[in-house]
């Protein structure tokens, strides 16, 4: 029950590359990235931008452009806002312009929302236009490729 068992040589420790046990899918090498956090009691006085997660419980009077935003309760932005996702619980002066945003029922938004998909929750505030993103319209296939109308052209030529 308590027998001694011999030790099997010490291996080596794999490669980032080698170490993925889920079924060969790639992945960037090192720990995913940790939200920043603007604390409550903190005042920034400028633009932010990153390309990873922010969480703000401070005051930002600047422009911010990060890959993801979580306004919390206290956060508190003066200037426009450019994300791929944002949730507001806090209060936003200014633009926004983000694929997601979500407005719970304690934000307070005073500016243009520019998005693919916005959620307001009942209790929030918004004042402002909300605008869809206008995607491209697709090439069109009735030109030809010297940019000239073949409706115009003469027939039989």
């Amino acid at each position: 029950m308590f027998s001694r068992q011999t030790k099997a040589p010490a291996r080596p420790p794999l490669g980032p590359a080698l170490a993925d046990h889920g079924g060969g899918s790639a992945r960037k090498p090192g720990p995913p990235k940790a939200a920043s956090i603007i604390a409550a009691d903190v005042t920034i006085e400028g633009d932010v931008s990153g390309d990873g997660e922010l969480q703000l419980d401070g005051l930002i009077r600047g422009d911010v452009r990060v890959a993801r935003l979580s306004v919390g309760e206290t956060g508190h932005i003066e200037g426009a806002v450019q994300c791929e996702a944002v949730i507001v619980r806090g209060r936003i002066i200014g633009s926004v312009t983000a694929k997601q945003v979500q407005l719970f029922p304690t934000a307070h938004v005073d500016g243009d929302v520019t998005h693919e998909q916005l959620v307001i929750e009942a209790g929030a505030y918004f004042q402002g236009r909300s605008l869809k993103f206008q995607r491209p319209p697709p090439p069109s296939i009735a030109g030809s490729a010297d940019g000239s109308d073949p409706a115009s052209q003469p027939v039989g030529s």
